[in-house]
């Protein structure tokens, strides 16, 4: 069981120290104003309401040399390295060389719901025929979906296997199971410090108060996992078991009747 539960954190642990979006190939290089609702998204939290049609405004301007085609928009949201949404919109336009375009974009959202709650870093992308990048803009967006979606559940999924690895952990510790070793007894309680970390991750953004940005989640995880980690390597020395009670008393016997 200490197995599955140190796996199952790990993997969450994986994503963050690990992940990456994927790379994309800058082959126009188009600066982006993206207002949604008339409300411009660069260094502001916007709402999106599953239940309502969002009007999305992109005006790109082309510095370059050369016309750039558009093949497509995108609207995704990332959170501990793991995209937990993403809308494309085929819609081509041409943007020339030296010049400005704008596109209105009417999204339909619904499926939102089950995907997505609480704040998530968000990037919209005029995408080319390749799938590369042309331009991006990102912002926070303030979902409005169902605590059952998909991140809601990954939050869910790991607060029982972080509340497991703590019971596993302080089982031990008070059965006097833990390892000898100072060292790996620090890595023991380990799992149960990620798996904290990313709780408190996912839970600052599902109840609005903290983005799950790069600069806030990976010093929450590593915080957490380290303090776990000291809290084991201090845990006292386990105490003798039954077995070694024995074992020194069957010694001891031995020794006076040798007498």
């Amino acid at each position: 069981m200490g197995r599955v539960i140190a796996a199952g954190v790990a993997l969450g642990l994986c994503a963050v120290l690990l992940g990456s979006p994927p790379a994309t190939a800058d082959s126009g290089g188009l600066d982006l104003s993206v207002t949604l609702d008339d409300q411009p998204i660069t260094n502001a939290t916007v709402m999106i309401d599953p239940a309502k049609q969002i009007e999305l405004t992109v005006t790109a301007t082309n510095s370059g040399g050369t016309s750039v085609r558009v093949r497509s928009v995108r609207v995704s949201g990332v959170a501990l390295a793991l995209t937990f949404f993403a809308y494309d919109t085929t819609a081509p336009f041409e943007v020339p060389a030296h010049s400005r375009v704008t596109r209105t974009f009417v999204l339909d959202m619904a499926d939102l719901s089950g995907q997505a709650i609480g704040l998530l870093p968000s990037t919209v992308e005029l995408l080319d025929a390749q799938r590369g990048t042309l331009g991006e803009a990102t912002t926070v967006a303030d979902i409005r979906g169902s605590f059952w979606s998909v991140y809601g559940g990954f939050g869910l999924a790991m607060l029982v296997l972080t509340v497991l690895a703590w019971l596993t952990a302080l089982l031990a510790l008070a059965r006097h199971r833990l390892p000898a070793n100072r060292w790996r007894r620090g890595l023991r309680f380990l799992p149960a410090g990620f798996g904290t970390g990313l709780v408190a991750v996912v839970s600052l953004s599902v109840l609005r108060l903290v983005p799950p940005e790069p600069a806030i989640e990976i010093p929450v995880v590593l915080g957490a996992a380290v303090i776990a980690f000291l809290l084991g390597y201090l845990t006292p020395h386990p105490a003798p078991g039954p077995a070694s009670d024995e074992t020194v008393r069957f010694s001891d016997t031995t020794r006076e009747f040798n007498r």
